[in-house]
């Protein structure tokens, strides 16, 4: 893991690498130091600081390769004494440290004037994180300045124009336009986007907008343009640019893939341009206009699984991607899968972190998951996607005290060996389903340690950060026995080990003694040889403890002995297989490659051959392949995977007229019309009519329109637009009109940010005869036209989706009255204002809590969700997406929540009528 990159400007052929990661998110890998390379990156040398774990920045002196200065946060994990700003005037051969602040705070942000290379800027950061909890901010925290080349440093965190109170995170950038111009950003309640104008000594905050700062632990990055003193550039989700001196940004660079880190600008051109981002590295030169393509092998990948197919498939999840699975070697013809961006392999539902499970009895058949509970089962033959998570309700921002079930970012989801038909799935507790996530069954107690300690809100003191990484106390691996189908065993994320011989009736604590407390039980392989014995890997290293814990037990887990005999001491693992064929046989996943043992573990040997120094998070096997997953460096099999592409061509002819339009498929495709206009129409009007006649959606259109631009928002600091309504065009000729098979949504207000829903659009049209009438120039035409369901899906008839309408229509009332009983809220808010009522203040109160249990107000940017706790519409908006994710009956499941949310509702609504009432009597 390289956390920073330098390379010498008065020999190029010198360059140094910092390792670690210093964005702490919660799959962070620790590094070993600096090396530095003569020649390029040829051949490299370690030059030290092998306890600093995470380097942000590494600054080489502009007219001397030798002299060089590493912004070290140190230990990720626990205090250490190896952090701050350290310096070499020999290449790294010694190193002192210039600053330092305690064993908490390291340094993460680090500039050397362009003009003067004895003056230097380095930002402070008191941060942590463990397994359960992140910590960004603190009394550490701060900027600095020196003037003499690192000898002596003066803190300016409090210089006039800081923002008072607690620091977070900051980033700094002096310009080479003129190094009096300073830029920084800085974490903090009052914290923002800072300017200076006198090299630091004083400072002016020019702007405070959420988009800029957000997830502030995660990015907080700023970079001022070499040759403008007036432009800089902010790093965050999005990538945004300033003209006027950091006052606005109004300008948004699009590099191919977001979640932006890292920025480097030629200084003698500053059109010249990479920049870092969660897809990879990438290049301009056109100051951020067009970008090279982000195609590298290094998916960092969380699990690895195959299908029963011949040639088998490998799957797996990429960090920031999709998932995806792809054959082996050859390639056999699959309806409905096509080549993405020519990489020929498939997407299969879930998400970024999750696992991933084909059934063995009808490989077509995928399950995959994600962070927020994210559960799908994917039918490859159609491609027909269902949300079957267990409990569809949707967290983000709360801690995992507060959730009824806590599912961790990458929860296992595992078929029984013994019978295709039964998947289990986890959060504390073990779920069984025997019907494909129609219905789930808890078949255990809580399997965790769960102590409260471990169970709060993560992120803070300033910014929170609670999402799938940030959730503990949950099972983390479940291993059924390919040998007896009532024997299966879990191991939870602190440290717990449980096996059930009864099919889940009663369970057993089976940990191993020697594994110490909250260690992350990665992986438990239950032996296909021998029903009593299993291996288990546990890892320790967010709590400052890289040593490698895999274990062996031969009799239910009554004794374990640990083995790891051959493995570095360092090189903590993530997972451990039994071979198919040959008992005894074992692969071991480590930080730094895969290594194999062939006496049961009792001794190991590295497998890694040709492989780079990279963590193998997964090991599959199947048949007499192994096939790995990496953490970086993608994915590996022993066998090539052979493309094939499916080409999708649509052509349309061009009628005099309204055309009977075909027949619209749900889930495939929109309902297309086309028209043709003899002239030019002064506008045009397009309705969709339900089968009995109803007008459910009126769309319009007139001269002038342009293509289909978001609403911008009206409210001060908001970066998130509204959608808009597609607009019916009036050329002469043939035009065309695309209807998305939805109703209208609920009512909406501005700036409203939802995560995992859209309000916006309304139910999914069930199958039936509708019309659409068309008018323009004085005449309308209608015609009839069908919506049906996929004649491919099996076992779904059109009573199953008139029930899903039926309830995502009552979902999306009741989106509708929470959204209305906002702006009802803001209205009486407003009304309140001008006039003497009793009690005002204490009205005045009650909106603004009735409002809060509604919505999240605080909401300003798409990620704040994560900072904030979502509230009722969002609930509800994310209930809908989760029924009408695929075509099928709802689950038990979505009634059970669906009544909650609604009895919850319920409660805000009266509160506003007693409101509504008092206000009326006076």
């Amino acid at each position: 893991s390289v956390g920073a990159v330098a390379v010498a400007e008065s020999n190029p052929d010198v360059v140094y690498i910092g390792m670690g990661e210093v964005q702490l998110r919660g799959n962070i890998m620790q590094g070993d130091g600096v090396y530095r390379s003569p020649d390029s990156g040829k051949t490299w040398t370690h030059m030290g600081l092998e306890n600093t774990q995470a380097i942000g920045r590494v600054r080489v002196d502009r007219k001397n390769p030798d002299l060089v200065y590493v912004a070290a946060l140190g230990k990720p994990s626990a205090p250490s004494p190896d952090r701050g700003v350290f310096r070499s005037k020999d290449g790294g051969k010694t190193w002192a440290k210039v600053l330092y602040r305690n064993d908490s705070t390291g340094a993460v942000d680090l500039v050397i004037d362009p003009n003067n290379p004895k003056i230097l800027f380095a930002t402070m950061w008191q941060a942590y994180r463990i397994p359960w909890k992140m910590s960004s901010g603190g009394a550490g925290s701060g900027l600095f300045r020196s003037i003499d080349g690192g000898d002596t440093w003066k803190e300016l965190t409090r210089a006039p124009g800081m923002p008072a109170g607690m620091i977070g995170k900051v980033g700094v950038s002096v310009s080479g336009a003129d190094s009096k111009r300073v830029y920084a950003i800085v974490e903090s309640d009052s914290g923002g986007v800072f300017r200076s104008d006198d090299g630091g000594d004083t400072w002016k905050r020019t702007n405070t907008e959420r988009k800029l700062r957000q997830r502030a632990f995660y990015y907080t990055r700023i970079y001022a343009d070499p040759q403008n003193k007036d432009r800089v550039y902010v790093l965050n989700v999005n990538f945004y640019r300033s003209d006027d001196g950091g006052e606005k940004f109004a300008t948004q660079i699009r590099p191919p893939h977001g979640d932006n880190h890292d920025l480097w600008i030629a200084p003698n051109d500053h059109e010249r341009m990479i920049e870092s981002n969660d897809g990879g590295g990438t290049v301009s030169t056109n100051g951020g206009t067009t970008w090279t393509s982000l195609r590298y092998p290094t998916a960092q990948i969380y699990h690895v699984s195959v299908t029963t197919d011949f040639p088998y498939h490998a799957c797996g999840a990429q960090q920031d991607n999709s998932t995806f699975c792809l054959p082996s070697s050859g390639w056999g013809h699959i309806t409905g899968v096509n080549d993405r961006d020519g990489d020929w392999a498939y997407d299969v539902g879930g998400g970024e972190s999750g696992y991933i499970a084909a059934n063995p009895a009808n490989p077509d058949i995928i399950y995959a998951g994600s962070q927020g509970a994210l559960l799908t089962r994917f039918n490859r033959r159609t491609g027909q996607i269902r949300d079957v998570q267990v409990y569809p309700r949707f967290f983000s921002g709360e801690p995992a005290s507060a959730l009824p079930e806590r599912w961790q970012w990458t929860f296992p989801i595992v078929f029984s060996p013994q019978n295709s038909k039964v998947l289990y799935t986890s959060s504390q507790h073990l779920w069984k389903t025997t019907n494909e996530g129609q219905t789930w069954k808890r078949i255990s107690p809580d399997l965790t340690r769960h102590d409260p300690a471990t169970l709060g809100e993560s992120g803070g003191p300033i910014t929170h950060d609670m999402n799938g990484p940030e959730m503990y106390a949950t099972i983390f691996t479940i291993a059924p026995s390919p040998r007896d189908s009532m024997t299966i065993w879990t191991g939870s994320d602190d440290g717990v080990a449980y096996i059930t011989r009864d099919g889940g009736k009663s369970w057993k604590d089976v940990t191993p003694a020697g594994l110490p407390p909250f260690s992350r039980i990665s992986i438990i392989d239950a032996s296909p040889h021998t029903t009593g014995t299993a291996w288990l890997a546990a890892k320790r290293y967010q709590l400052d403890d890289r040593a490698p814990y895999i274990y062996r037990t031969t009799d239910f887990g009554k004794t374990w002995t640990r083995i790891v005999n051959g493995i570095r001491a360092d090189d903590y693992a993530h997972s451990v297989r039994e071979d198919l064929k040959k008992p005894g046989l074992l692969y071991a996943g480590t930080e730094h490659g895969i290594w194999v043992s062939f006496d049961a573990g009792d001794h190991w040997q590295s497998f890694s051959k040709n492989l780079p120094d990279v963590q193998v998070s997964d090991i599959a096997l199947t048949g007499n392949d192994v096939v790995i997953a990496t953490h970086g460096r993608s994915l590996y099999v022993l066998s090539n995977v052979t493309p094939l592409r499916e080409l999708t061509q649509l052509t349309t002819k061009a009628p005099m007229h309204l055309f009977t339009p075909s027949v619209a498929t749900r889930g495939v495709g929109n309902a297309d019309f086309q028209y043709y206009l003899v002239r030019q129409a002064d506008s045009v009007r397009v309705e969709i009519l339900d089968p009995s006649g109803k007008v459910i959606r009126a769309f319009n259109g007139a001269p002038g329109d342009t293509a289909i631009k978001p609403v911008p928002s009206k409210t001060p600091g908001c970066d998130v637009n509204r959608p808009a309504d597609p607009r019916a065009p009036v050329k002469a000729g043939l035009n065309s009109f695309s209807w998305n098979l939805r109703y209208a949504g609920a009512a909406t207000f501005d700036c409203m940010i939802l995560w995992s829903g859209n309000a916006f659009n309304g139910p999914l049209a069930p199958p039936g005869k509708y019309q659409v009438s068309i008018s323009a120039n004085g005449v309308t035409r209608t015609n009839s036209f069908t919506i049906r369901r996929d004649p491919r899906i099996i076992g779904v008839t059109d009573a199953d989706l008139r029930e899903q309408f039926t309830l995502s229509s009552k979902i999306n009332e009741r989106t509708d009255a929470a959204n209305k009983a906002v702006i009802r809220v803001r209205e009486l808010r407003e009304q309140l204002r001008d006039r003497a009522v009793p009690d005002k203040a204490l009205i005045g109160k009650e909106l603004d809590r009735i409002e809060e249990e509604l919505y999240q107000v605080r909401n300003r940017s798409g990620q704040d969700p994560l900072n904030y706790s979502i509230k009722l519409n969002n609930r509800l908006s994310s209930l809908r997406r989760s029924v009408e994710t695929g075509d099928a009956r709802p689950t038990a499941a979505s009634y059970v929540v669906f009544r909650e949310l609604s009895a919850e509702l319920d409660k805000q609504l009266a509160a506003l009528r007693r409101v509504e009432s008092v206000l009326s009597s006076h």
